[in-house]
């Protein structure tokens, strides 16, 4: 008997050894009959992005559990990590459609992430709605991708009359994180708007680049500095971003800062501090401006769930990303990703979290945008801009 236990227990740690290293897929649920519908995730939830990815999945993941099944069947959320990484995006997107045959995919937080897993999708045939990524290459070309957020044409455009009307700027300099498709796309569009508005060809008195992680931007800054802009408009991911702004107020530069979505993290204002203080941004959603009644519901239910919690805006657009997929499925009345993709593409007035969804000829909704600024420390709602203008 001792022999057999020790046998047992060699098997058990030789198990242990073998699968205890390997990282396993998130999912809601364990079974895999033919009663459960998948829906794949795919979001940075480790790297440099990974605040954004987590305010994603938090908004599916609320959205799953307040609509756990559709056609009668229960919804599993199959959810990868992508890493911050577009290579792992790749990955991520070839698991999801070849290994746990999802119907649809939701994701991802950071443009170029979804750009990389793009291609795979639309071999695939599967259809995939994009919560916040905004550059306009995410769907440009790819029948199957679709997303719940305005693009950047709009976004640059909503940044720039603010700047040109709102702070008075004639002149602005721009700080572009230029490895972020994201940031150097909305960059682009800021610079082709402020330069319409003004007139003037040398309104932009600077691009500055820097690279994902980088920490010291004093050579930037202090090249700004004897520039002496009205403003500077600084789309990139949250944490530099709020690096930039801390850094040039310590060198005594006092112009507004103005960037794009990615900065409604509570990171940002967890390391810039007093420092981000008045930065100013667009976004999509505000909590103060509820549009519909899944807006309210959408309210309610996730500071229930998140302890209190403000929801982030991108929460809100993942939430709207799910209940969307689920409606096409209920009226495709069938898991065929094929049918889902044309019901999706068949969207009208669908009432999401954070608004009304319509498609325009490249599958982006159509959405005004939100403007908020930091103010005592808080994300705080200060104009809605209508698409329509």
């Amino acid at each position: 008997m001792k022999k057999r236990l020790a046998v047992l227990l060699s098997l058990v740690m030789t198990a242990s050894l073998v699968f205890g290293g390997c990282k396993k897929t998130e999912s809601t649920s364990a079974s895999n009959s033919s009663d459960v519908i998948k829906i794949g995730v795919f979001e940075p939830m480790t790297g440099a992005n990974a605040a954004g990815g987590a305010l994603e999945v938090e908004g599916v993941k609320l959205a799953n559990k307040l609509y756990p099944t559709v056609l009668g069947k229960k919804v599993e959320l199959v959810i990868v990590d992508n890493k911050s990484d577009k290579s792992e995006a790749a990955t991520a997107a070839s698991r999801l459609v070849e290994k746990e045959k999802v119907t649809a995919i939701i994701g991802s937080w950071g443009s170029g992430y979804s750009m990389a897993a793009g291609p795979i999708i639309k071999d695939a045939k599967v259809p995939t709605v994009a919560a916040s990524a905004t550059n306009p290459l995410v769907t440009q070309g790819n029948d199957y991708y679709f997303r719940v957020c305005f693009i950047d044409p709009y976004q640059g455009t909503v940044m720039a009359n603010y700047a040109y009307s709102k702070l008075n700027a004639k002149k602005v300099a721009i700080i572009q994180e230029v490895s972020n498709d994201y940031a150097v796309g909305l960059a682009k569009y800021f610079k082709d708007s402020f330069t319409k508005l003004t007139g003037d060809a040398n309104s932009v008195v600077s691009v500055s680049n820097y690279n994902t992680g980088d920490q010291d931007f004093s050579g930037i800054l202090t090249n700004i500095k004897a520039q002496n802009p009205d403003a500077i408009f600084a789309p990139g991911n949250f944490t530099e971003s709020a690096l930039i702004i801390k850094q040039a107020r310590q060198l005594g530069i006092t112009a507004p800062f103005i960037g794009g979505d990615t900065w409604e993290t509570p990171e940002f204002i967890d390391i810039g501090k007093e420092a981000v203080e008045g930065a100013t941004f667009s976004t999509f959603f505000a909590t103060e401006k509820p549009i519909t009644k899944e807006s309210e519901k959408f309210m309610e239910e996730y500071k229930k769930e998140y302890n209190g919690k403000e929801p982030a805006a991108v929460a809100a657009l993942s939430y709207d990303a799910y209940i969307l997929i689920l409606d096409a499925i209920n009226r495709a009345g069938s898991t065929d990703p094929v049918k889902v993709r044309e019901e999706l593409a068949k969207s009208k007035d669908f009432q999401g979290a954070a608004g009304v969804i319509n498609f325009d000829e490249n599958r982006n909704a159509v959405k005004s945008a939100v403007i908020k600024e930091v103010k005592g420390g808080k994300f705080t709602f200060k104009e809605i801009i209508d698409s329509a203008k």
